[in-house]
């Protein structure tokens, strides 16, 4: 989450015209993430999510994305209701931008995870992919092994000024990733997004899966994967082993991982890294003037990468 775009009041009130919530009470920007922009709107009914969608979303993904929140909340999933308008649509527009409103989750992200919460969120995820599985839409991965190519490319002459040899790193990374990428694992709607401002939680209790603007069809594994990145390594970059295994077998009891599926988690850990290492790079490289928002440092994944390429078998991931 992030904001790029302000809103008058004027804009405001008249936005929400459209839908049956109240009036405005208050309408707060919120810096974190990188996508979208993104407000806490309270109104005379409560609390609500605005987004306004920028960026890498294309429009013609916002259907698929806000059918999943509906179809996965209508399962009991803990994730974000879009509102419908008067007119019973969701996607409208504001300031020029694509937009829509949501429920709001209570809960807070946490800073430093502990067992706990990557216990739940193993949890969490197995049942967002149970529960998404008859979901009909569909979406390619824009953000695959094409998708790193392409985006690195737009930067590859100025990777090396983040830090020396990072070019070189990231080219055979790409090269050995495309020559060695599993084709056949079981695979259907994945968050590829679910790191740890993403997840709310009262009490080390799940409460809330949020931010799905990265959703897509793929690899289960490769969403677990994800998520070992983002939840299970320290602050100097060590892995925490007791943290991956907590995560990992929760999943595996809630939807038993396959054979193929654990022989290629580490490769399916290497690409996620260069997925989060490529993005950030990008977004570093390319900050958008008067965001309120601040790029995270790509360095963070070349360390994951590195831990990654060691890596023989699943072992590791505490399964």
């Amino acid at each position: 989450m992030a904001v790029y775009t302000e809103i008058s009041d004027s804009q405001l009130a008249e936005f929400l015209q459209d839908y049956e919530i109240g009036t405005a009470v208050s309408c707060k920007g919120i810096a974190e993430g990188v996508e979208n922009s993104n407000f806490l709107l309270f109104t005379e009914r409560g609390p609500y999510i605005l987004t306004l969608y920028e960026k890498r979303v294309a429009l013609g993904d916002l259907p698929f994305f806000l059918g999943l929140m509906e179809h996965l909340a209508a399962k009991n999933v803990p994730c974000p209701t879009p509102i419908h308008g008067l007119d019973g649509n969701v996607l409208r527009s504001l300031c020029g931008k694509p937009a829509a409103i949501t429920s709001f989750l209570s809960g807070v992200s946490p800073t430093s995870p502990n067992l706990s919460h990557c216990k739940n969120v193993g949890l969490g995820l197995a049942d967002l992919h149970i529960n998404g599985s008859n979901y009909s839409a569909r979406r390619k991965n824009s953000l695959s092994r094409d998708g790193w190519e392409k985006l690195f490319l737009l930067v590859e002459d100025k990777a090396d000024h983040i830090t020396p040899g990072l070019t070189k790193l990231i080219r055979s990374e790409i090269d050995y990733l495309k020559e060695f990428w599993p084709d056949d694992l079981p695979k259907g709607v994945i968050h590829a997004d679910l790191f740890p401002d993403n997840v709310f939680f009262k009490d080390n209790q799940l409460t809330g899966l949020i931010d799905f603007y990265f959703a897509c069809n793929d690899f289960f594994a490769y969403d677990l994967a994800i998520c070992l990145n983002a939840w299970c390594f320290e602050s100097d970059f060590s892995f925490n082993r007791h943290k991956a295994k907590s995560m990992t077998l929760a999943y595996n009891n809630r939807r038993p991982l396959t054979p193929s599926e654990l022989s290629a988690l580490p490769m399916l850990a290497r690409g996620a890294a260069l997925r989060f290492l490529t993005t950030r790079l990008f977004d570093w490289l390319n900050v958008v003037e008067g965001a309120l928002v601040k790029p995270k440092d790509p360095i963070e994944y070349v360390h994951k990468l590195r831990f990654h390429q060691s890596i023989k078998n699943a072992s590791i991931y505490g399964i």
